[in-house]
């Protein structure tokens, strides 16, 4: 009975498929790869939308690109799936419209990477299954800050955010800013460790304890919406920042180089992801940020990405924001 089913189940699904022999070899690697397991139906529904995917990004890199596709570990996930799993489900109002952060007026270094200044930013992180992209943005910017402020880099618990947070118009696994984050942990007193608050990826009872807070803020600096320029000058000048942008389908996929997209907006109403900018630079002529995500670093360039600079690229300069400590 069992080899019925499974024989019925092949010739439903192999015509709308097409399927080749290298396509269901590709996915049981890729299985094997990423620790797949499924039962019957399962199987051919995600080697379906794998095998969709897989072609998509085929299609991309044989196009004339500024940055190249890939199989990841999203790769049997439809994009509608992989936006309510990983990405805000709250909108997020990016209300800085006129930020406190001024301009230093310094001339400005053609690069800059914080990266290779010093012990200043902590490992890639993985956020899993949980929109809390907002913590790991947050917690990211304050650990370099805190670095160049005081010379140890300690990683900071996103958990405490994503379970505590909630006053400042957070929302835990459906999203935030981290500048309502910043303003959390400053009138909070405090934001405790990983290790002593670790992460879990899911919503829980807020249990910080002000004797173990590790990080503290002063004050919150918001850059004026839309000024880029104000952005490049604080990575320049300051240190790390965070910022949030629109995520659209290619970018699920994003395997290296520039990346740039016709599909995405640049307004602060369809931003639906937090990460942090920790430097700039230019590749063939096209000026990028380098930009730290939290997808772990088996994902784009070990955890990193490039974003097309100078066009607000999918919104990334509506909302950016960094702490004083």
């Amino acid at each position: 009975m069992i080899t019925i089913i499974f024989l019925c189940a092949l010739l439903a699904a192999a015509p709308a498929l097409h399927l080749s022999e290298k396509d269901e070899s590709q996915f049981k690697s890729w299985m094997t790869q990423y620790n797949r397991v499924y039962n019957e139906e399962e199987y051919y529904k995600r080697l379906q939308i794998f095998t969709e995917n897989k072609r998509r990004i085929e299609k991309h890199n044989e196009g004339n690109h500024s940055f190249t596709m890939s199989l990841n570990q999203f790769s049997d996930m439809t994009f509608g799936e992989f936006k309510k799993t990983y990405l805000w489900s709250e909108p997020q109002n990016c209300s800085a419209t006129r930020g406190n952060y001024r301009s230093s007026n310094k001339l400005l270094p053609d690069s800059v990477d914080w990266r290779k200044k010093g012990n200043y930013v902590t490992d890639v992180k993985n956020q899993g299954n949980c929109g809390s992209c907002w913590t790991f943005s947050t917690t990211g910017c304050l650990e370099s800050v805190t670095a160049i402020a005081t010379g140890k880099l300690v990683p900071l618990s996103e958990q405490q955010l994503v379970d505590c947070a909630q006053d400042f118009n957070n929302h835990g696994c459906n999203g935030g800013l981290p500048s309502q984050a910043f303003e959390y942990i400053m009138y909070n007193k405090g934001l405790m460790t990983e290790a002593d608050y670790p992460y879990r990826a899911y919503e829980g009872s807020c249990v910080y304890q002000p004797e173990h807070a590790a990080a503290f803020v002063k004050e919150v600096m918001n850059i004026t919406a839309y000024d880029e320029a104000g952005l490049e000058d604080s990575v320049a000048t300051r240190n790390p920042v965070s910022f949030a942008f629109e995520v659209t389908s290619d970018f699920m996929s994003y395997d290296q180089g520039v990346y740039t997209s016709t599909e995405c907006h640049n307004t602060t109403d369809k931003v639906n992801h937090a990460v942090l900018a920790v430097g700039y630079g230019q590749e063939n002529g096209t000026s990028y940020w380098i930009v730290k995500n939290s997808w772990s670093s088996h994902w784009g360039m070990n955890g990193y990405f490039l974003i097309e600079r100078g066009k607000n690229m999918c919104g990334l300069a509506a909302c950016a924001s960094f702490p004083v400590v």
